[in-house]
């Protein structure tokens, strides 16, 4: 039981006796450093049941938790919050309880525990992954650890796009223009490879469009008469007809571009459990239609085409079936989630999807629950700003992108070079300082952007990132990295703590108390899906570090005990840098 839920049942037996009024819920928080306690009661909520001053009823509150709650030892009012201080003996049994506890924080999953499924990248295969896509697959991978540790079952996943015509323009270029180019003879990666030639099909399609233009043709006329585009829509159709030349072509490129991907994927530290291709999918979702015609949920237009009406839901009517039959990607979506639940019998699912897509999860998962899924009541649609750079707006198919790989090697160089600068990891041979460099050029990229909410867009800066002072990944490293050094210089033999004569001081329990708040602010954090609460909750727990270890001796304490003590209330620390970070998806190194 927390320590806001052991008192919250004396403050609540307190308002029974003497208000004769059920209040269940309050409003607990650290108290602030300029003023004496450890944990602060807002008593101004509770002025909606009880009528009467809040400075009164918070000394009446704080004389009956310093009588009843052993916790409790003293404690002070101002205005309407308030200030307890807590007992010796709560900071000792706490101490004593995080040394003992190996998965602090961490919840493990049980047969009963929820299921949740995490669906993140679903790349397009004509290609590379870009700045945009590293967003998604941190903020992806991140949430699906945090559930992880929050104790439930989870199911990383995503769907490769890789049909439709963006695929078939850059096969009809390489047609084109290749000359049988492959990666073996080009030295590219195959997504590096593949989306070349999505960058020349554009650039062949403007120029006919231009010539188009000259001989008279409408804008319009010119874009949709372009003979690469129609070359392009005619290999589509092939393509569903399953004509083997297009097939095959197809079946190459995209293992060119499966094959790059996963080496990004690697490079960046994120996985999956199952990959679903749209090619495999986009026909799913039709005999749920087929269903829903009947029962009502949808109907047809005069040409054939189905849709439902969400005009009552505050939305507008929405196609699920083209007149020809054929599906939309709603169709596939809703195939999709009901074919997940059937395979994985989740209880939750997750979408990692840009927020210019909100109004497509809005309406799929409106469709869901009119089908009669239960569990559509389940589905999170896990919405993210842009990613934006000092030089504007990303266009993929001009190729004006920061492709993924680059951004890794960037971030590794810039690394190098500020540690250079500053005089870091002299030392070390070139091996160690490669995998270092990797290390702090990756932490520094995720933080920057974990640390965000994910609603909020964000200003990438590179050389911002690797600052090793400030809210950065690289500051959080070092620190975790100083720490391991006070480890090996104060290792000790005895893994018993003995507190009993202990007096702590302040900075000692300002540290035990943001401690204290982790196992619920990785359940908090599941709950919000945002990895941006344990960024700067651990940067929070960094500064205090720091602030302990600038004022408090560690190894050159005066008592034997007093040492014992802070090099175990340092590696608490280094552990909880080390838990955050791990759902984070970032290494900590153990020299710095």
């Amino acid at each position: 039981m927390t320590l806001e839920a052991q008192l919250s049942k004396y403050v609540t037996k307190y308002i029974q006796d003497n208000h004769d009024i059920d209040v269940q819920s309050f409003e607990f928080q650290l108290t602030r450093k300029e003023f004496k306690g450890d944990l602060t009661l807002v008593v101004f909520p509770l002025l909606r049941h009880i009528k009467t001053n809040p400075v009164q009823l918070g000394e009446q509150i704080g004389e009956y938790l310093s009588k009843h709650s052993s916790l409790v030892s003293e404690f002070n009012v101002v205005k309407g919050f308030l200030n307890l201080s807590l007992t010796e003996s709560y900071f000792k049994d706490l101490v004593v309880s995080m040394s003992q506890d190996e998965n602090f924080g961490f919840r493990k999953a049980t047969p009963t525990s929820q299921k949740v499924m995490v669906e993140y990248s679903s790349p397009n295969t004509n290609k590379p992954l870009h700045l945009g896509h590293i967003r998604n697959n941190l903020l992806g991978f991140s949430v699906a650890e945090i559930q992880k540790a929050a104790g439930k079952h989870v199911y990383k996943t995503q769907i490769i796009n890789d049909r439709g015509i963006h695929i078939c323009k850059s096969m009809l270029a390489w047609q084109k223009f290749g000359e049988e180019e492959t990666p073996e003879s080009s030295g590219l990666k195959g997504d590096h490879l593949v989306g070349k030639y999505y960058v020349k099909f554009d650039k062949a399609y403007k120029s006919e469009i231009e010539n188009l233009l000259k001989e008279g043709k409408t804008e319009e006329e010119a874009k949709k008469q372009a003979p690469i585009l129609l070359e392009a829509q005619n290999m589509l159709q092939k393509w569903e007809a399953g004509d083997l030349e297009v097939v095959k072509l197809w079946k190459t490129m995209n293992k060119w571009v499966y094959e790059g991907f996963e080496t990004t994927y690697t490079n960046l530290g994120v996985n999956f459990d199952k990959n679903y291709y749209e090619s495999d999918t986009y026909i799913l979702g039709k005999d749920h239609i087929k269903t829903g015609l009947e029962t009502g949920v949808f109907f047809t237009k005069d040409d054939g085409s189905v849709w439902i009406d969400l005009s009552n839901e505050g939305l507008d009517e929405k196609i699920v079936l083209r007149s020809d039959g054929t599906s939309v990607y709603m169709t596939q979506d809703i195939g999709t989630a009901i074919q997940r639940v059937t395979d994985y019998d989740i209880d939750e699912m997750i979408y990692t999807v840009g927020n210019e897509q909100d109004y497509h999860f809005k309406v799929l998962f409106l469709i869901l629950k009119k089908l009669g899924f239960e569990w559509a009541e389940h589905l999170y649609h896990l919405s993210y700003g842009m990613v934006d750079l000092p030089s504007g707006k990303m266009k993929s198919r001009e190729g004006k992108v920061v492709d993924a790989d680059d951004l890794i090697e960037e971030m590794t160089s810039t690394a190098r070079s500020i540690s250079q600068e500053l005089g870091k990891l002299e030392g070390y041979d070139d091996d160690e300082k490669n995998r270092l460099y990797k290390m702090i050029g990756l932490g520094a990229l995720k933080y920057y952007i974990l640390k965000v909410d994910p609603k909020k867009r964000i200003l990438f800066d590179p050389k911002e990132s690797v600052d090793f002072q400030g809210n950065t990944g690289p500051f959080i490293q070092y620190t975790y990295a100083r720490i391991q050094s006070i480890l090996r210089k104060g290792k000790k033999e005895s893994k018993d703590l003995n507190l009993s004569s202990y007096e702590f001081n302040s900075k000692e329990k300002s540290l035990i108390k943001i401690l204290n708040q982790f196992p619920e602010l990785i359940q908090q954090a599941a709950e919000q899906y945002s990895p941006a609460l344990i960024a700067n909750y651990v940067y929070d727990l960094v500064k205090e570090f720091n602030s302990f270890y600038q004022n408090v001796s560690i190894l050159g304490a005066d008592e034997e005990h007093q040492i014992e003590f802070r090099v175990e209330l340092s590696r608490l620390v280094g552990e909880v840098i080390k838990k955050s970070f791990k759902v984070l998806g970032i290494e900590v190194p153990n020299q710095m």
